[in-house]
């Protein structure tokens, strides 16, 4: 590993193998909720547009979203487990690309049994096996 600083009782913040350390918090500039939608982690998300890296607000994990759901649909969870991050760094980042219009949103609807306790254990289960 190596260190930031000379000093030997640094924290160290760089891994030849891992390479930098990223917090989630980095990728979302602070924020912890969407700019819009609640996004279940069973709210399917569909590209709509198409997103340009280097274009300026949108960080390689923005495009790597729209890059995934370009096939085909895939739900919140999908996704925060293919790009290894908390679905709720994930909400922030599907509010950006709503924003933009790069991608659509379909919430489950309300007062049908989509919500029950049993679909989101079995959520919770495909998760825990991922």
């Amino acid at each position: 590993m190596t260190s930031l600083a000379d000093d030997p009782g640094q924290e160290q913040w760089l891994d030849e193998e891992a390479g930098r350390i990223v917090r989630p918090y980095v990728m979302t500039r602070g924020r912890t909720k969407p700019s819009r939608g609640k996004f279940d982690l069973i709210t399917l998300v569909m590209t709509t547009g198409t997103a340009t890296p280097g274009e300026p607000g949108l960080d390689p994990e923005h495009i790597t979203i729209v890059t995934l759901c370009e096939p085909r649909p895939l739900s919140v969870a999908e996704i925060a487990a293919h790009l290894d991050l908390p679905a709720g760094t994930v909400r922030v980042l599907l509010g950006d690309l709503v924003d933009r219009r790069l991608v659509a949103i379909q919430e489950p609807h309300r007062g049908s049994d989509v919500l029950s306790l049993d679909t989101y254990k079995a959520v919770l289960n495909g998760l825990r096996a991922l």
